[in-house]
Formats: structure tokens, C-alpha cells, sequence
């Protein structure tokens, strides 16, 4: 197994406990340069009532705290769901060189599925994007979950948040 596959797995891990928690299974590390884990988080929208808590913000915020730092220039964000245009815009602006990502988002996905904010060449950062990581395995903890939750049973692409 690769670190990026490893890496995913603990992304993956941090998604359980937000479905189990009643939330978007959705998680994400954040690693530093030397390989480690510096920020871990999950979505948290219900549990804290609070419409930015997804899981790529919770894990920027963590390892800010845990580095001392908002810069976080040498770091991979690896998150099992393609970002949102708030959390591809957070990772620009925390610096993050490295984007990993699990399952695309064709409905609300900024980095390249519905936008591409990552790669807007009129920003003054733009991330390394790798796509695709465990791709079928985050898209089935999605697809299942929205499965439960739909009178009807049935399951369509991941959907966000």
C-alpha cells in the first residue's frame, strides 16, 4: 500500500465516525512534509450547527493549531469527497501543496468537476491535484449512506455535504 492509499485510509476512518455521529461521511488529514498526520477532521455541520464544518476545514483548522501556523506549505489535504468551492478555496489560501482526493463530486465538486478553483491561474497558489484515490470505496461509504436515508432506498452519485 502506498502512504497516498494509507493516508486515504485514515481520511476514509474519519468519515466512519462522521457517519456514525449522524453526519456526510466525509473525512480528511491533513499530512505535513515529513509524512505526518498534522490535522485530522470529519464533517461536523450537525453536531455543531455550524455550515463550515467540513471535514477539509475541520482538518485545516487542526493542523493550524497543531503547527502553530495557517501556512501549511510542504502539507497534503487528503479528503475522501472532491472539495466544495469553500473548502478548494481554504486549502488555496492555507497554502496546502498537495491536494489527494477520493470520489468526484458532480454536483458541487471545485476541483475540476464543477469548477476548478485549485487550478484558477488568477490565484496566487494553486495545489498539486491528485484524483481518484480509493475512489469506489469513498463513493460507497457516500452512495450507502444517502442510500439509508432516501425513502425510496435508492442511491445516486456522491452528493456533498
Amino acid at each position: 500500500m502506498s502512504d497516498t492509499e494509507g493516508w486515504m485510509r485514515l481520511a476514509i476512518d474519519e468519515a466512519e465516525h462522521a457517519r456514525d455521529a449522524g453526519d456526510v461521511p466525509v473525512g480528511a488529514v491533513v499530512v505535513a512534509a515529513d509524512g505526518s498526520v498534522i490535522g485530522r477532521g470529519r464533517n461536523e455541520r450537525e453536531a455543531l450547527d455550524d455550515p463550515t464544518a467540513h471535514a477539509e476545514v475541520v482538518a485545516l483548522r487542526d493542523a493550524g493549531r497543531r503547527s502553530g501556523s495557517w501556512h501549511l506549505e510542504g502539507a497534503t489535504l487528503v479528503v475522501t469527497l472532491e472539495p466544495c468551492t469553500m473548502c478548494a478555496g481554504a486549502l488555496v489560501l492555507a497554502r496546502v501543496d498537495r491536494l489527494v482526493y477520493g470520489a468526484i463530486d458532480p454536483k458541487a465538486g471545485a476541483v475540476g468537476s464543477l469548477w476548478d478553483v485549485v487550478r484558477d491561474r488568477r490565484l496566487n497558489h494553486r495545489p498539486e491535484v491528485i484524483g481518484g484515490v480509493l475512489e469506489t470505496e469513498c463513493g460507497d461509504l457516500l452512495r450507502s449512506w444517502f442510500a439509508g436515508r432516501r425513502p425510496d432506498g435508492a442511491s445516486e452519485s456522491p452528493r456533498t455535504r
